[in-house]
């Protein structure tokens, strides 16, 4: 198991193990955060990346290890407490409830009122800035039902941006999104300034987004480090199986140019 510094503040999980019906899905892995980093998780699918999140964010129990944020004791935790500090954004957003976006943002305030307490002008005033940061203010109004999958996306960023989290941890937050608002999605996520854990699938953002990333495949992490250092042609091809060159592009920043796939289980990419 890879030793992992403790960070003076942020998000710290040590050997842990997860498994879903019996079979192991996440094998002793160690990842850390601190305060103010955007890390990228990364992998193909079904490596384990999910699964690790749902950890984090006590959707699913471990089986071994230990997982911490800042002072705080996440598998311990009553989940109150977690969501005064900790915020998700899951990959798949169900809003079966029939709200308005501003009524579906003001839930991020839960964790921070208690039983019966009035809505307060601050909390207005956070519902109303998270609804504008995420450019849906001209839709406060509109029921959640009518809005496209990549609108659903941002209303759920902007109810984890109402909870005034310390962390968040994001699972594949750009799906349903355009390019345009996968940008602007994720650079008000880094402008935020706090710790950050992403499962992200595009290389390109988390070339562009990550201070450091994990390389996770079959449960386990096979590399990390800045992106730049880690994401090399043979990594790539060694876990996603595909011809790939990094180059930098006309701005300095990292970039994939991909080819043919190769075999795969002794199969052609085609079967």
């Amino acid at each position: 198991m890879a030793e992992v510094a403790s960070p003076r503040s942020g998000l710290v999980a040590r050997g842990v193990s997860v498994e879903i019906g019996g079979s192991p899905i996440v094998r002793d892995i160690s990842i850390s955060a601190d305060d103010g980093e955007f890390v990228g998780v990364i992998g193909p699918n079904g490596s384990g990346k999910t699964t690790l999140l749902k950890a984090l964010y006590k959707v699913l129990a471990p089986s071994s290890g230990t997982i911490t944020l800042n002072d705080l004791d996440l598998r311990r935790a009553r989940p109150v407490v977690v969501a005064q500090q900790l915020a998700v954004i899951s990959q798949f957003q169900t809003l079966s409830f029939n709200l308005s976006v501003r009524d579906m943002v003001a839930l991020g305030r839960s964790p921070h009122q208690k039983h019966l307490q009035p809505t307060s002008s601050h909390d207005r005033a956070v519902v109303a800035q998270a609804v504008a940061a995420v450019g849906l203010a001209d839709r406060s109004d509109q029921s959640i039902q009518t809005l496209s999958g990549g609108e659903t996306q941002r209303v759920a960023l902007a109810r984890a941006l109402a909870q005034e989290p310390a962390f968040l941890v994001l699972d594949e937050p750009t799906n349903h999104l355009d390019i345009r608002h996968q940008l602007h999605v994720l650079d008000i996520v880094r402008e935020l300034a706090i710790g950050v854990v992403a499962a992200l699938h595009d290389l390109h953002l988390a070339a562009r987004y990550c201070d450091r990333v994990y390389v996770v495949n079959a449960g386990r992490v096979v590399a990390s480090g800045p992106p730049a250092d880690v994401l090399t042609r043979e990594l790539i091809g060694d876990v996603y199986g595909v011809e790939c060159e990094p180059f930098r592009d006309p701005r300095g920043l990292l970039a994939f140019s991909y080819s043919s796939a190769h075999p795969i289980s002794g199969r052609t990419a085609e079967q």
